[in-house]
């Protein structure tokens, strides 16, 4: 489905404005808006959060977002907001830290809370506000010298040049756009779903390879351990600590006054991921010269997180000696493997389920976090092969692994094309780049295709 432009177009005189449709009408924000001073008497009202991701909902639902809701002992004075406000992060309006509120509450008084004056539609104006020409254009003015330091104070927006439909046509674009973006977070929502899907049956594969086998005609045996079950009858099982040696990291803040120190590269519970190093940001620390050995890593260990929330309780990969010589920190283990033991065998042994359910029964837990001791980690019951069977099953997960990324990769990339589109969808509807006044909801409808020219 494609979408015209409008019969005729003015200049709206605003370089980064452009053109706009010529019954369209050029305000300021300060014409639009007006700011609302009301303040919370007791601050007993709802708590409401502004997000780049969901604009704003109340603070008790955005625990998923990362939020862990501290809050302050009173939210008396904290500014009051009603549904078909817009309320704006100052510091990070640049970000999209702006939307409008659909409920009573309270927010921040560090933001600001304005109320609409022109009978503009508040749905089309958070359309608006939060599209992708709103948000550079708030970049521009934004003072500061930085992204961090950015602001964009009330004055600086009121002074801003926004293009205004009639109100009908608001409407209309508003039910538009509320219509086709909610086919495509649909199409998106699926794409999401297939990769959760993706990575359960991936995780499924890994546990039964290495708890099982490749081999389901083989006799099986009783492994003695509870949680780990049967494992074939020709492999032994026994605590790592039989297989391995573990070495504990470096203490960040040691005392070294006074005495001669060197600094080197270390890795955080951060650079440890699942399945791979991420070394986008190495960290360095000071040490002795006289410890540097006893912290070092040596390619072929196994890195395991002994901490965190429980995603990264037990993660790790094998060290590949990207960075020599680098050291590690006394929250990421190095596990030195014998020769009856493949690194390789050992990283994916502890991804299955049934080593991530040992991790968190014998880890201390404290709310969101939990940690493992290192005597625990060298107890986990551990089913080993012989080294030439290891090769053969880690082989065959390769091969697997290379194929689930490549399904999770395309859906991925399927997902960031419909935010994409998404995106430039809301741009071209409220900037006037395209007409939807004679769009009506098709009976079948499928996600519009805009042409390059109106977007």
């Amino acid at each position: 489905m494609s979408f015209p432009a409008y019969p005729g177009y003015k200049h709206s005189g605003v370089e980064l404005l452009g053109e706009l449709p010529e019954h369209w009408t050029l305000k300021r924000f300060k014409n639009v808006f007006e700011e609302r001073a009301e303040r919370s008497a007791d601050g007993l009202e709802e708590l409401l959060s502004v997000s780049a991701y969901f604009g704003i909902k109340p603070r008790s639902e955005s625990r998923d977002e990362g939020d862990h809701l501290s809050r302050a002992e009173s939210l008396e004075g904290y500014k009051v907001c009603h549904p078909g406000d817009l309320v704006i992060n100052i510091m990070l309006a640049w970000s999209r830290g702006l939307g409008f509120s659909w409920q009573s509450g309270i927010v921040s008084p560090a933001y600001c809370v304005f109320h609409v004056t022109d009978g503009s539609s508040p749905k089309f104006l958070d359309y608006l506000v939060r599209s992708d020409e709103c948000i550079r254009y708030f970049k521009t003015h934004s003072a500061g010298i930085m992204d961090s330091r950015l602001r964009l104070y009330p004055e600086s927006f009121g002074r801003l040049f926004t293009a205004i439909p009639p109100t009908c046509e608001q409407t209309q674009i508003a039910r538009f756009l509320d219509h086709e973006t909610a086919r495509i977070d649909a199409l998106i929502e699926e794409q999401h779903r297939l990769i959760e899907l993706l990575k359960e049956k991936r995780q499924t594969v890994i546990s039964h390879a290495v708890t099982k086998g490749l081999d389901s005609t083989v006799p099986m045996k009783d492994s003695g351990v509870d949680w780990l079950g049967e494992v074939p009858a020709h492999w032994v099982v026994g605590p790592l600590r039989w297989y391995a040696t573990i070495q504990g990291g470096i203490a960040k803040g040691k005392d070294y006054e006074g005495r001669e120190t060197v600094s080197l590269p270390y890795l955080r519970v951060a650079n440890v991921q699942n399945g791979f190093v991420d070394l986008t940001e190495v960290k360095e620390i000071s040490v002795l010269e006289s410890e540097v050995e006893r912290y070092s890593l040596r390619s072929g260990d196994v890195l395991m997180n002994e901490g965190g929330d429980n995603d990264k309780l037990g993660r790790g990969t094998v060290w590949q000696g990207q960075i020599e010589p680098c050291l590690h920190q006394n929250h990421v283990f190095a596990i030195r493997p014998n020769d009856l033991l493949s690194a390789e065998w050992l990283t994916a042994f502890t991804q299955c389920d049934q080593a991530r359910s040992y991790f968190f029964l014998n880890s201390k837990q404290s709310t969101n976090l939990a940690s493992i001791s290192a005597s625990n980690v060298m107890s986990l019951a551990l089913p080993i092969p012989s080294v030439a069977e290891q090769k053969e099953i880690l082989s065959v997960l390769n091969e697997g692994r290379v194929a689930h990324e490549e399904l999770v990769n395309l859906a991925t990339s399927i997902v960031e094309f419909l935010q994409e589109r998404r995106s430039a969808l809301i741009s071209a509807a409220v900037t006037g780049k395209i007409d939807v006044r004679g769009w009506q909801p098709p009976a079948r409808a499928q996600a519009p295709v805009l042409e390059a020219e109106a977007v």
